[in-house]
């Protein structure tokens, strides 16, 4: 990644911290991921080779970039789902040059409209108490050897549980929670 890139996401980020820190409302706080896990899940664009991407929550536009940067190295494209746009999100994909397909919609609704087997990667970090409630579309979307990321899972384990179990308890699945950031889950979906 060049300077003039990396000066762009740390500024994103620096922003989104100093926004947080003085919003009371969690509704209205960017809830950016930490700069180590949005390099690990581009990582895994890569290793992954993951052309589908698709992200649930894209707040400023940070982790987005992150994901659009790693999908365009393997000739991928992200599709980023939230519920409202964010003020300044186009601006900030505009000053990173990345091209991105943004939708505003109900995520469980987006995930259960989409085929079976048609995404790579699958990245939720949105409002994690819903994500039990959208099962069994986020395995499902996902082709055999595609890979679902799940944020703060170490920060906020009690808002994942439910989902982490159904998760667990396919038997198509592999989890590992890396501790980076605010905890990173990170399945395989076998074959």
């Amino acid at each position: 990644m060049d300077e003039p890139m990396q000066a762009l996401l740390a500024e994103l980020y620096a922003d989104g911290v100093h926004h947080d820190a003085a919003e009371p409302d969690r509704f209205l706080r960017r809830r950016n991921l930490e700069p180590d896990t949005a390099a690990l899940l581009a990582q895994l664009v890569r290793l992954v080779g993951a052309r589908r991407v698709v992200e649930i929550g894209t707040s400023n536009g940070y982790s987005t970039i992150w994901l659009a940067l790693a999908a365009r190295d393997v000739g991928g494209r992200v599709v980023s789902v939230d519920t409202q746009e964010w003020p300044g999100l186009r601006q900030n994909l505009r000053r990173a040059g990345v091209s991105v397909d943004l939708r505003l919609l109900e995520a469980g609704a987006y995930l259960a409209d989409l085929p079976s087997g048609s995404v790579d990667m699958l990245f939720l970090d949105a409002e994690r108490v819903e994500y039990a409630s959208w099962w069994p579309h986020p395995l499902r979307v996902l082709r055999p050897g595609g890979v679902l990321a799940v944020d703060n899972v170490l920060s906020h384990p009690s808002e994942v549980a439910d989902f982490l179990a159904l998760v667990a308890g396919d038997p198509r699945c592999r989890s590992a929670t890396v501790p980076v950031g605010k905890g990173l889950s990170v399945t395989w979906r076998g074959h």
